[in-house]
């Protein structure tokens, strides 16, 4: 049995219809916390069942039978995330798994400015100790991220943000189809991979100039001080802890941390990534 974690994420659900690709339906299970949103995965024949990585105690049954488990890292801010993390490895190993796999980064440092980055390195730390073939899939930055500074964008003219550094950007479709294939075939990718990233980094002046090119309408790129920032979004509603996150990201990446890239992806999966130019397209065609 091939568990995903979190299948009803964005990631995972890709993960899984990947997997539907590839394997019969009868040999996927999926570990989600609410089942009810899942419910379409059921009606193709996965196995379905609750699991939250915060109550560890009901994964045993959530990952019975399994022989490779993927857990898809919690999606949780703060000291919670180690733990829950670290929860469902355990709960992985105690159910027999053969292999487990971990969606890390390709930042993954104990000294990262990016407090997800430092999770996850504690994560891989505790992933290694199991003693059992393990993959953590060192996924590049998601392009996706940057949807969320697109409708500013292309409503003021201005991709106003703090000041960056280049990143590497990449899509989650191609990370989900290189996480399938660590599923279910031996020696694809086995542990801590090199980055898993499209083959150029960019920054935020390059985004803009994709978005000029994408819709016709000139974006300008303006650097804003990083309290400005902060500021700015608070008064746009969002609240300060996670304006104060987000901008951690920005000191991240103007530190070098995402500035990497590797051919292992496109490797993996045989055939080119897909660019940010097409992340953005097929994101503003679905506006």
């Amino acid at each position: 049995m091939l568990i995903v974690t979190g299948a009803t994420g964005h990631l995972g659900s890709l993960i899984v219809n990947r997997l539907l690709e590839r394997v019969p339906a009868g040999r996927i299970a999926v570990s989600v916390r609410d089942v009810s949103k899942a419910a379409d995965l059921a009606e193709r024949g996965v196995r379905v069942r609750t699991g939250d990585f915060t109550e560890p105690d009901g994964l045993k049954h959530a990952f019975e039978g399994a022989e490779r488990i993927l857990v898809v890292s919690a999606a949780i801010r703060g000291d919670g995330a180690s733990a829950a993390n670290r929860a469902a490895i355990d709960a992985a190993r105690e159910a027999g798994a053969q292999r487990i796999l971990y969606t890390s980064h390709q930042a993954a440092s104990p000294l990262s400015l990016f407090p997800p980055q430092r999770v996850h390195a504690a994560t891989e730390e505790h992933l290694e100790r199991q003693g059992i073939p393990y993959t953590a899939l060192r996924n590049g930055f998601y392009a996706s991220t940057l949807g969320s500074y697109v409708t500013a964008a292309l409503e003021t003219g201005t991709l106003a943000v703090p000041q960056d550094g280049p990143v590497s950007w990449t899509a989650h479709e191609d990370l989900a189809e290189a996480a399938a294939l660590a599923l279910t075939e031996d020696g694809a990718l086995e542990g801590v991979t090199p980055p898993l990233t499209a083959p150029r980094t960019l920054d935020f002046a390059d985004v803009a100039g994709i978005l000029t090119r994408i819709t016709g309408r000139t974006v300008t790129r303006v650097v804003m001080d990083d309290d400005e920032w902060i500021s700015a979004a608070v008064a746009g509603g969002m609240p300060r802890p996670a304006a104060e996150f987000f901008l951690t990201m920005f000191s991240a990446s103007r530190k070098g941390e995402f500035n990497a890239t590797s051919p292992t992806l496109e490797a993996t999966i045989g055939h080119p990534a897909k660019t940010v130019h097409e992340v953005l397209e097929a994101a503003l065609r679905s506006r």
